[in-house]
């Protein structure tokens, strides 16, 4: 072997197009920097346009395409302004998401557990369908899940029955699209992140006790730390992950490990 090998290289997304989902907060918010910072250009998305207009307001030639991906027409006209705005769509992140906690499955309501999957599950494969055409036709493109620890072990003693069942439902559907779109050139891959104090874990990292119970069963003794998916994120969106496919990396602490 003769030549200089830089290693970092294929992590580098320059000429490449992203769009992130639920990029209003939390690991979405990350995620886009992160992507523009390899050399992503980066489309982001979420219902609340006020915060993704200041997230594009920090980084250079964002465009923010708010609406709501439940519904379907917007999801369509979501779809269409991303591809539009640089003529593709080369890494899509499936990033929003919703909980149902604490709600208690024996009460809890047909409509609020629709909810969940409508944001956690359903959404993902609509807009995944939606710009999967047009990578096909590329014959390249990088879809990136976002699951859940949960998509693997249950939550108790927290109760989220839709949450669960949603997050291990994003695990399957990433194994099934990754091996219909394989030959075509587009990877499909998720990341399932341990505790990690968002939006969604506020309440929990509000209480001291809940916070102890985190340290105490996570292996590495604490909650993940903000960039801890910044790795993981890049490996999946970017050539260093080109023979990879239909995985998901679990960036736990070690939580699944017991």
């Amino acid at each position: 072997m003769s030549g200089r090998i830089d290693p970092l290289d294929a992590f580098r997304l320059e000429g490449r197009v992203a769009l992130v989902t639920g990029a209003s907060s939390g690991f979405g918010e990350r995620f886009a920097h992160v992507l523009a910072a390899a050399g992503a250009r980066v489309l982001v998305t979420a219902r609340r346009r006020g915060r993704l207009e200041r997230l594009v307001g920090e980084i250079e030639g964002a465009r923010a395409l708010p609406g709501d991906l439940t519904i379907e027409a917007d999801a369509e006209r979501i779809a269409a302004e991303a591809l539009e705005a640089h003529g593709r769509v080369d890494i899509l992140v499936n990033n929003a998401g919703a909980s149902d906690g604490p709600a208690r499955a024996a009460s809890e309501s047909l409509d609020e557990f629709r909810r969940v999957v409508d944001v956690n599950l359903n959404a993902v494969f609509h807009l995944s369908r939606l710009l999967a055409p047009a990578m096909i036709e590329r014959g390249r493109g990088a879809i990136v899940n976002v699951a859940s620890v949960h998509a693997f072990v249950g939550s108790a003693p927290n109760t989220q029955a839709a949450y669960v069942a949603s997050k291990g439902a994003v695990v399957a559907l990433t194994k099934e699209l990754a091996l219909q779109w394989a030959k075509k050139g587009v990877r499909v891959n998720a990341i399932a992140p341990g505790y990690f104090d968002t939006e969604i874990t506020a309440a929990m990292f509000a209480n001291e006790k809940s916070v102890a119970w985190i340290e105490r069963n996570t292996p590495l003794g604490r909650a993940g730390e903000p960039g801890e998916l910044d790795g993981a994120l890049l490996f999946l969106a970017s050539d260093a992950s080109r023979y990879v496919t239909g995985t998901t990396l679990l960036v736990d602490g070690g939580w699944t490990a017991r």
